[in-house]
């Protein structure tokens, strides 16, 4: 970052700082991803973890949060606008939108996947119950799969082909974390398992007051974790179809989500009341399994 503005590089700085404090199952400023990706990445990140923090402030009523999301898509289309017509980040804008802005502006990265993340995130604000699977795959299309395109198109990225899998993967990892997340989800009224699923294996809320799953609930999971599965098998294309160190990148978030849901099944009953997650004593497996990526070309 050294050959930028001092502004601009600051403004970068910040990003990755706070990309470097949260752990997520997406790449995010990883030491793997290219150094020239990094920051890019970093404020990609940033911008999103803006969005998801004022739809997750709880103490605000939910049209008041829509309203913020809203202004910080608007001074996000504004940073880009100002940058497009005289090319220098001005040092009183918000440091992530004027890093953010720069990285759209540079890298041509399309505005609208920005516009989708934080569609989905006010979205969070209002829905807590989706009626089947199209509903849930609709808010991973903007909730998740925009970042996996952005984080191509950073690398320099533009196939179809690469896009779709990356959706997949992306999709996979949302919902590799609904089913990890239960145990937080439902004590403030989120549920992630469509309606259509629940009403099939005669899965009830009011069957949820315990702390494990019955018989009907135990179907329902299983059923979300095959859709899931489907999902990560569809996202393999991706971490085949880059080079370089995007690729180990991929490989990692691809077996670490795997892992994850891994968890998910072996917890069962127990994840009505517990979170599986990755420990430090998986991560010489992730590796080793990385090393050792099949590849199905």
């Amino acid at each position: 970052m050294s050959h930028w503005p001092e502004p601009l590089a600051r403004a970068y700085a910040a990003c990755e700082a706070m990309a470097r404090a949260h752990y997520e199952n997406f790449p995010v400023a990883s030491r793997l991803l290219p150094a020239p990706m990094r920051p890019h990445v970093a404020a990609v990140y940033a911008f999103a973890r803006v969005a998801d923090d004022i739809a997750d402030e709880g103490s605000a009523p939910p049209a008041e949060r829509v309203a913020q999301l809203d202004a910080w898509q608007r001074r996000l289309h504004a940073a880009v606008a100002v940058e497009r017509a005289e090319g220098v980040p001005h040092v009183h804008e918000d440091l992530i939108l004027v890093a953010l802005a720069h990285s759209i502006r540079t890298l041509d990265l399309p505005i609208t996947l920005c516009d989708d993340l934080v569609s989905a995130f006010g979205q969070d604000t209002m829905t807590t119950r989706y009626d089947s699977w199209a509903d849930v795959f609709d808010y991973c299309r903007r909730s998740a799969n925009p970042v996996g395109r952005l984080v191509l198109r950073i690398a320099g990225y533009r196939d179809e082909a690469l896009d779709r899998s990356s959706d997949a993967l992306c999709t996979a990892l949302q919902l590799t974390n609904f089913w990890q997340d239960f145990s937080r989800d439902w004590p403030i009224g989120r549920l992630y398992v469509p309606r259509d699923v629940t009403a099939a294996c005669r899965a009830r809320e009011m069957d949820l007051a315990g702390p494990f799953f019955n018989d009907a609930w135990m179907a329902a999971i299983r059923q979300c974790l095959d859709q899931t599965r489907a999902q990560f098998d569809a996202g393999r294309g991706v971490c085949e179809g880059v080079a370089g160190r995007l690729r180990f990148e991929l490989r990692l978030t691809w077996l670490g989500g795997a892992r994850i849901l891994e968890q998910v099944e072996r917890t069962g009953a127990r994840l009505r009341s517990e979170r599986p997650t990755i420990v430090k004593r998986d991560i010489p497996l992730l590796l080793w399994r990385a090393a050792r990526w099949p590849s199905r070309s």
